[in-house]
């Protein structure tokens, strides 16, 4: 069968990257409603007066919130479409904004960022999805990993956000009423991210799944032209013909290999240590003697590092494939933590080289092991199931990283740094592994080419 090019006979690029552009703006709002706790939390506590275990559960509420969102929004999505579950996370994205920002007591801050989980679980797999489902084949992967650089632009922005609400006033008025414009800060792109979706279409797969493959090849031809959505359409017409869309179709033989391999991608996504760093970067080099401020100052150097590298890897997805990158970015991370591990381990060389590995290790995982994982997460399914799917790998990534940020603490008290890093450092080898093992190159490949290499 003729493969479809990028937007032969009138398609239009630009259209699709506004399309991916406006779906990643829920990536934007993953990033922003996950670390804007790093800067608000220590006045939040301190004005309930939390001790360390409520603390941790302040933070911690979104997670569990993430959890649930994800493994709903797969099922909901079959069902009413891509884009209006994207349309119910932007809203709960705002109704977390403002609950975040005028809660009386603890509980309704929690209440409010559960919600604000259920958004960031849902736009977690569905802004991914949406993306692979409207992109040409050849510019998949870099339209996909436009969503990783906006999750990392939101954490990034959140974190220069942060800093100028706490520089408006002093400690007291941060405690007071600081951190209630940080969180209420996610307003604004959380309402913009709502509307720009009523200018987007529904993804043209879900349509044709529907019953409404005129929608559909509408869609297909503004990107691929009208003679790249005809060779589209029969594809996808011939790819749903196949499939039976139930739960069972999950553990079918080939199927049940691709979401195996999925979940455990995006688990070992989380193991290999890259929340903890991100998380914990500030605590991490404040352990080497640092001050705070430069430890704070450190930590955007890390931020500034990984969306560099996330804007190469979107360069090079479509060039190098997903399967080289990730193993290159395992052997990187694995290395760079092996030698983070190294510099605690001896001590009186710990600050620079702390600084050095740590950006290595972000790095070797913005340029791939971030952007790349959402790509083959968001590809290898059928599309009948494919958001059932996504659930499950996105249900199990919000696990592992729950249980990574909560262990982590007791892993660097008890076991110090080295072997701490060590550990995470081993992780990366099982990755490299695994990869190189089970994981397949999908690099240029249509959706339906890649679902048939599971069936055969």
């Amino acid at each position: 069968m003729t493969k479809v090019q990028d937007a032969p006979d009138g398609g239009s690029i630009g259209y699709v990257y506004l399309l991916a552009s406006v779906a990643a703006l829920g990536g934007l709002l993953f990033g922003y409603d996950t670390a804007v706790i790093s800067g608000a939390i220590g006045y939040l506590a301190e004005r309930f007066s939390l001790n360390e275990h409520w603390t941790g559960w302040a933070a911690a509420s979104a997670l569990v919130g993430c959890i649930i969102g994800a493994a709903f929004a797969g099922v909901l999505s079959d069902r009413i479409g891509r884009k209006r579950v994207l349309l119910i996370s932007a809203v709960l994205f705002t109704v977390s904004a403002i609950g975040t920002a005028v809660p009386r007591n603890l509980t309704e801050f929690a209440v409010a960022r559960m919600l604000g989980g259920f958004g960031v679980g849902a736009a977690s797999m569905l802004s991914p999805l949406y993306i692979a489902e409207v992109a040409p084949a050849r510019i998949r992967g870099r339209l996909v990993s436009l969503n990783q650089l906006a999750i990392v632009f939101g954490m990034l922005a959140v974190y220069f956000v942060n800093a100028w609400i706490a520089s408006l006033g002093d400690s007291s008025w941060n405690v007071a009423y600081g951190w209630r414009w940080m969180f209420g800060s996610e307003t604004l792109p959380a309402v913009v991210f709502f509307v720009l979706l009523f200018g987007v279409p529904e993804s043209p797969r879900w349509l044709t799944k529907q019953g409404r493959p005129a929608e559909a090849e509408a869609i297909l031809s503004r990107v691929s032209g009208p003679r790249g959505a005809e060779i589209q359409m029969d594809e996808i017409r011939a790819a749903i013909a196949e499939e039976s869309g139930s739960l069972a179709q999950l553990f079918q033989p080939g199927i049940r290999i691709a979401l195996l391999i999925a979940v455990v991608l995006a688990i070992l996504q989380q193991v290999t240590g890259i929340n903890v760093v991100l998380y914990y970067a500030p605590e991490i080099f404040k352990s080497t003697g640092l001050a705070a401020n430069q430890a704070i100052n450190d930590t955007v150097i890390v931020g500034l590092v990984n969306m560099a590298f996330t804007l190469v890897a979107i360069w090079i997805v479509d060039r190098l494939g997903r399967k080289p990158l990730l193993l290159i970015a395992s052997a990187g991370m694995g290395a760079s933590l092996a030698a983070l591990g190294g510099a605690f381990y001896l001590g009186s060389f710990q600050g620079p080289w702390v600084l050095l590995f740590t950006l290595a290790y972000v790095a070797s995982f913005a340029v791939a092991m971030g952007p790349v994982v959402w790509v083959v997460l968001s590809e290898i399914f059928p599309t009948q199931i494919r958001g059932r799917a996504m659930s499950i790998a996105t249900v199990s990534l919000w696990i592992a990283c729950f249980l990574v940020s909560q262990t982590f603490p007791w892993m660097l008290k008890t076991l110090q740094g080295a072997k701490t890093f060590w550990i995470y450092a081993a992780t990366c080898a099982v990755a490299f592994l695994f990869v190189l093992l089970f994981v397949p190159e999908t690099k240029g490949k249509t959706l339906e080419e890649i679902e048939r290499s599971w069936t055969r």
